[in-house]
């Protein structure tokens, strides 16, 4: 409580700092915020191009089904490795001026949380083109709106898209304290990251279903981030409702449960390191 109550305190310097973070981050380039949707379908573009076109996915309508999942994992990935490094760029202001030190790696979270909600604005009309029109075979008019299965399409799940994202921003939250933390202390962490990143990119379900894997597709679900994507597949791309079967191993709520382990263990992680966080850095 003490804790949150500091936060809510400094509010305006979280505030702030995710402000100059999102004004700051493609300050001097031509395109400026447009980079925050570029880079994702540039992504999304070679994703097709590898796995759509080249290795011949057998998913329908391909592209969405990669759209959808590829913007929350952009958001993992942004507070897996940039949130990590937070504190170190942010030096100046830990070593010298007195705030609680969460301050840094929240705002970075909110930053790429906010860049999120602005792609899944494409997300949401490029899913209502997909179901409205039958993109294969020349826009043909769909009514009622049908996935690429040529199932109902039933938009009363997107209001479960606020409950997913809430789960993944506390998730998110709570993985970026545990790598700010060790970054202060292990240099070298930075490198690792990235090649860990890469290897959770591909055992998360962006670009496949995790059926194909049979009986051993539970191991997927040990990422907390499988479930979520296939949340995320399942309101946008199915326009079905995410699995809330508290029994199932693929149950958003074990995903929940897993995020609030995660962030408790960061906020004790973090306070823990925070006290020679000056020295260290």
């Amino acid at each position: 409580m003490k804790l949150i109550k500091e936060l809510y305190a400094y509010r305006q310097m979280i505030i702030s700092l995710t402000h100059r973070e999102l004004r700051g981050r493609y300050k001097g380039s031509v395109l400026g915020f447009l980079w925050t949707f570029i880079n994702p379908l540039l992504q999304l573009i070679i994703y097709t191009i590898i796995f759509g076109v080249l290795l011949k996915s057998t998913l329908p309508n391909f592209y969405l089904y990669v759209f959808v999942g590829l913007i929350p994992w952009l958001f993992f990935q942004n507070s897996f490795t940039n949130a990590s490094q937070c504190l170190i760029h942010q030096k100046n202001l830990v070593t010298k001026i007195y705030f609680p030190r969460e301050v840094i790696p929240l705002s970075y979270v909110l930053t790429a949380f906010i860049n999120m909600l602005y792609c899944f604005i494409i997300v949401a009309v490029v899913t209502l083109v997909t179901v409205f029109f039958d993109v294969s075979n020349g826009f043909v008019f769909n009514f009622p709106p049908l996935n690429a299965y040529g199932e109902s399409y039933n938009f009363l799940t997107w209001f479960a898209f606020p409950l997913i994202i809430i789960i993944q921003f506390i998730l998110c939250l709570g993985v970026a304290l545990i790598t700010s933390t060790i970054s202060v202390y292990l240099r070298d962490f930075e490198h690792i990251m990235g090649v860990l990143s890469m290897g959770l990119t591909y055992a998360t379900p962006i670009m496949y279903e995790t059926s194909i894997a049979g009986s051993y597709a539970w191991i997927f679900y040990l990422n907390p981030m499988s479930s979520l994507i296939d949340a995320y597949h399942a309101i946008f791309y199915y326009g079905r409702w995410p699995n809330f079967d508290i029994t199932s191993y693929q149950s958003i709520w074990l995903s929940f449960g897993a995020a609030i382990i995660i962030l408790v263990i960061g906020v004790f992680v973090f306070k823990k390191g925070k006290k020679r966080f000056a020295e260290e850095l």
